[in-house]
């Protein structure tokens, strides 16, 4: 059974060869040269054999062309800090205008995924970040700033919302062009922690079923990551993707509750911090087995709840590719 079989199988809840796999990372600095990220995306996927390919870029790529400015300062997850935010003030958002996909960092990063198709097996599912609307308007004027104008002035941020809601479609229309399975489709303010349902309901969801309802039909493996303690799960079903990724070992709901509301792939069973990166390959083994009994070895994708680390133990990578390989 190959990668895209056995994935196939797992959305449609059917039996497979054994459990899919797959973790990722960002790879900080070479994350800002398109063939020294390409290279690394490529040959953690040699190292690891995973059953799919998330590309995982820095999360300012998508914001870069608005004016934002960053710089690598060393966090564990590999994420760069902010040093520069192109909304300053309300008005601000008022002034964004559509980018052009071919230029700029979306254009690299278009670049860096036709050299990571090239250099992968033919059925290595790649599956590309993209953003929603609110977390690049998190990532355009801070999450303080965001919520506030939300509040105060609606207008002016919906405004802006609808010019990243372009982008992103200009963005994935180029993407087309590329040969992926689908999108990993990034949420991270549909979590009560955050904010409330109506307020997600006004100002997230609407521009995040205006992207996902658009994507290539051709497109069979696209996976919604919901972010956060808080996840809006009863919103699941809101989403038109075909896996769902989220932090289930530290947040509701597990995966025995999740499979009741959902009727596509759930991907997760292990921690990016207890079991990945401060685990060990025990702990890593006995709940990925946990993992896959919760599910009768049915509809789950082994995975972790965001990305791992760039200082996880290589031995705890290991650990969780051979975690779903049949017992001796």
């Amino acid at each position: 059974m190959n990668r895209r079989e056995r994935l196939e199988k797992t959305i449609a809840g059917e039996e497979t060869d054994r459990t899919p796999v797959g973790l990722w990372r960002h790879f900080p600095g070479d994350d800002q040269r398109v063939a020294d990220f390409a290279r690394s995306v490529v040959e953690f996927q040699r190292t690891y054999d995973w059953d799919f390919v998330k590309v995982t870029p820095a999360s300012s790529y998508s914001v870069i062309d608005y004016g934002v400015q960053d710089q690598w300062e060393g966090n564990c997850e590999g994420t760069r800090t902010y040093t520069r935010r192109a909304v300053t003030r309300s008005l601000d958002w008022t002034s964004l205008r559509p980018l052009d996909p071919s230029r700029g960092e979306l254009g690299k990063q278009v670049d860096a995924l036709r050299l990571i198709a090239e250099g992968l097996d033919d059925d290595t599912p790649i599956l590309m970040t993209i953003f929603s609307p609110l977390v690049q308007a998190k990532h355009i004027a801070g999450q303080d700033m965001l919520i506030r104008h939300m509040r105060m002035q609606p207008d002016r941020l919906r405004s802006g919302l609808s010019v990243i809601t372009e982008s992103t479609l200009r963005f994935i229309d180029a993407l087309r062009r590329v040969p992926i399975a689908g999108i990993f489709y990034a949420v991270q303010h549909a979590s009560y922690s955050v904010m409330s349902e109506a307020e997600y309901r006004e100002f997230g969801l609407p521009y995040d079923r205006r992207i996902l309802d658009t994507l290539p039909e051709r497109w069979w493996f696209n996976m919604l990551h919901l972010h956060g303690d808080a996840p809006m799960f009863g919103l699941i079903n809101e989403f038109r993707v075909h896996a769902v990724n989220w932090h289930d070992r530290g947040t509701e709901p597990g995966l025995s509750q999740a499979r009741l509301m959902f009727d596509g792939a759930l991907c997760g069973g292990l921690s990016s911090e207890a079991h990945v990166h401060l685990g060990t390959p025990t702990t890593i083994r006995d709940a990925a087995r946990d993992a896959i009994a919760q599910l009768n070895g049915k509809r789950l994708i082994l995975s972790a709840g965001c990305v791992v680390p760039v200082t996880s133990p290589w031995s705890n990578l290991r650990a969780v590719r051979a975690a779903v390989e049949p017992l001796a």
